[in-house]
């Protein structure tokens, strides 16, 4: 009951601003595309690949990344710190885990939505994708994901500014470490081994072996599983304490 609520909700939301929030998860990758895809890819060959067939799926893996964890933290931030909303929830009858799994559902399909809105983009760029069953279970776990971790982010930092720097020292490094835009063959052992701690690393290398070779890495479903129920349980739990 509690999840089909939260996602009624969102989806009222969503319908409203349809338009904005389409425009807000093309704006960026379209801008990557552009840069990177026109800039580069078109003079570039990358491990036996043109550079936009190796990019593309990083970008996907970026997408989802920033659209579930920002469809979340901040929809929450929101409703703790302006609209007061949020309190209602932690003080009604409610089963913290069905509540916790709604909001990240809705993340993770808000981070589906912009994957959707890449894969058309780059069709219409002229790359066309494998796009198989385990590249899409990639997608909705790093979805999935995300959505759990900003979560879990905005129930225990309790203003814009903390969350900003959140975003900051956290997301902002992953997008431009974990493989998403470059190979990590010749990156040196010690900082390769850190990166690979990663979630972001294997969605983007994940997603790239299936699409680019027809391969399946099973240690990057293991990854994105375990830090799915990490932070999905990491977000109930501070739940709890914030009742």
């Amino acid at each position: 009951m509690e999840i089909m609520t939260i996602l009624w909700r969102e989806f009222i939301f969503f319908k409203r601003r349809f338009l904005r929030i389409t425009l807000s998860a093309v704006v960026s990758p379209l801008l990557y595309l552009i840069a990177f895809g026109w800039g580069l890819g078109s003079q570039i060959n990358y491990e036996g690949h043109s550079y936009m067939y190796f990019i593309i799926p990083g970008i996907i893996a970026l997408t989802t990344m920033n659209t579930s964890f920002s469809a979340t933290s901040i929809r929450i931030n929101i409703s703790k710190l302006h609209e007061k909303s949020f309190e209602y929830y932690l003080t009604s009858p409610v089963n913290m885990y069905m509540l916790t799994l709604g909001f990240v559902i809705n993340g993770a399909l808000r981070g589906l939505y912009a994957a959707s809105l890449i894969l058309i983009v780059a069709y219409l760029f002229g790359v066309k994708l494998k796009i198989t069953l385990a590249f899409i279970i990639i997608c909705i776990l790093n979805s999935l994901l995300f959505a759990a971790f900003g979560y879990f982010a905005s129930m225990v930092i309790d203003s814009h500014y903390e969350m900003n720097r959140f975003t900051t020292f956290v997301m902002l490094p992953m997008t431009f470490l974990c493989g998403t835009f470059f190979s990590l063959d010749k990156t040196p052992i010690l900082v390769k081994n850190l990166i690979y701690l990663l979630p972001l690393t294997h969605a983007s290398q994940g997603l790239r072996a299936v699409a680019l070779e027809g391969n399946v890495q099973i240690t990057s479903f293991i990854v994105l599983i375990l830090y799915t129920v990490i932070f999905y349980f990491c977000g109930v739990a501070a739940s709890f304490r914030e009742m």
